[in-house]
């Protein structure tokens, strides 16, 4: 199965992102040992800065196998790592990842983005050597949880850090976003009525970001503490159908299934421009959309009742990574640091059976180091 293909944003190469993500050139040349000889089943978004972090594995003597996430992959990228020894099993127009292409290198370790691979393991694939991992997304540390009794492996989860929620969720996810939207719809954003639905770290990040270039900003949380935070830090908070019909933009960064169903799609303001945040493209119920009228390039448009008109960005996938070029170099060099470090963490056998957030320690260094480098000279 394939999805609709977008555009490729041109984008700086590897060899520009390596060099300016410092720590993890240093996690992975300190740690390298640790990981030559093991086989790594890795989910990610394929694209430079993620790419930075397989090739130093890959050239640690780590044996990569590689499989993206649906929309993402970066055909140049995707071409760079297999002809440096990696496996990699993704196109850009995948419609989920490629799970049993990857699990069959019987890995040692797993590093996963949004749960696809440990999903795998925990429906039976089979993985004699598996010694745990790591996962990327609070997605995929909500469906781990889950199944709690049935992981039999260490399991850290990256998105529990608070270093990473604040560095690369709020500030990177903020920028990105934003940055990717105008990219995709060239829409002025001062002055222009934008709904961010759900405020957690990357709706946050969000909400600031438009209201710094100069937009109105309403935000939409069903829970109280959240809309009172965005209530405490000036933003106009409203019920979720009073904040969609009075929005031209509307950003979906809650991260659960059909926040905008049929009876939400109602309410949609004519003209209203949708993108999606968050990990999944189902916030949105498409399929209530029925068919566009028009579908070119990043957008789609749909007639719907009374007259009005709606588009959506890249069927609502995240739309930062789709139709831009990701989170910034220096917020995924402190995301991937983590990563590394968790990861070796398990390799080592220091991290207990279970799901866990980054060892604090681990946290803790890396915070430190990421201060140094952001206030050197």
């Amino acid at each position: 199965m394939t999805i609709r293909t977008y555009p490729t944003p041109p984008a700086p190469g590897i060899d520009w992102a390596a060099a300016h993500m410092p720590l993890t050139r240093e996690a992975v040349r300190e740690l390298g040992s640790v990981f030559r000889g093991l086989r790594i089943a890795m989910c990610l978004h394929i694209e430079p800065k993620t790419a930075v972090l397989v090739r130093l594995l890959a050239e640690a003597g780590a044996e990569v196998s590689l499989t993206g996430s649906p929309g993402t992959t970066r055909e140049d990228t995707a071409a760079d790592l297999r002809e440096r020894g990696v496996a990699v099993h993704a196109a850009r127009d995948d419609d989920a990842p490629r799970v049993a292409a990857v699990l069959a290198s019987d890995p040692h370790l797993i590093l996963d983005n949004g749960g696809d691979l440990f999903r795998g393991v925990l429906d039976g694939h089979p993985a004699p050597h598996l010694r745990g991992g790591t996962e990327e997304t609070t997605t995929g540390g909500i469906v781990l949880r889950r199944r709690a009794a049935e992981v039999r492996h260490p399991i850290v989860v990256i998105n529990d850090s608070p270093l990473k929620l604040l560095v690369e969720n709020r500030f990177g996810v903020g920028q990105s976003v934003v940055q990717a939207f105008m990219n995709a719809t060239n829409l002025m954003i001062p002055g222009s009525r934008a709904t961010v639905v759900g405020f957690g770290p990357c709706g946050r990040g969000t909400a600031h970001t438009l209201r710094q270039l100069g937009a109105v900003v309403t935000v939409a949380d069903i829970d109280p503490y959240r809309a009172l935070e965005a209530s405490l830090e000036g933003f106009i908070v409203a019920d979720l159908d009073e904040a969609l019909e009075r929005a031209r933009l509307v950003f979906l960064a809650t991260g659960a299934p059909k926040v905008l169903g049929a009876a939400q799609i109602d309410r949609l303001a004519d003209g209203a421009t949708i993108a999606g945040v968050g990990h999944h493209p189902w916030e949105m119920d498409l399929e209530a959309l029925g068919q566009p009228t028009v579908a070119e390039g990043f957008h789609a448009s749909y007639d719907l009742a009374g007259g009005r008109t709606v588009h959506v960005i890249a069927d609502t996938n995240m739309v930062n990574l789709v139709a831009g070029l990701g989170n910034p170099i220096e917020a995924m060099d402190l995301g991937l640091t983590l990563q590394a470090r968790s990861l070796a963490a398990v390799a080592r056998g220091e991290v207990e059976r279970g799901v866990h957030p980054v060892p604090d320690a681990v946290d803790r260094s890396v915070a430190a180091a990421f201060l140094r480098q952001r206030t050197a000279g």
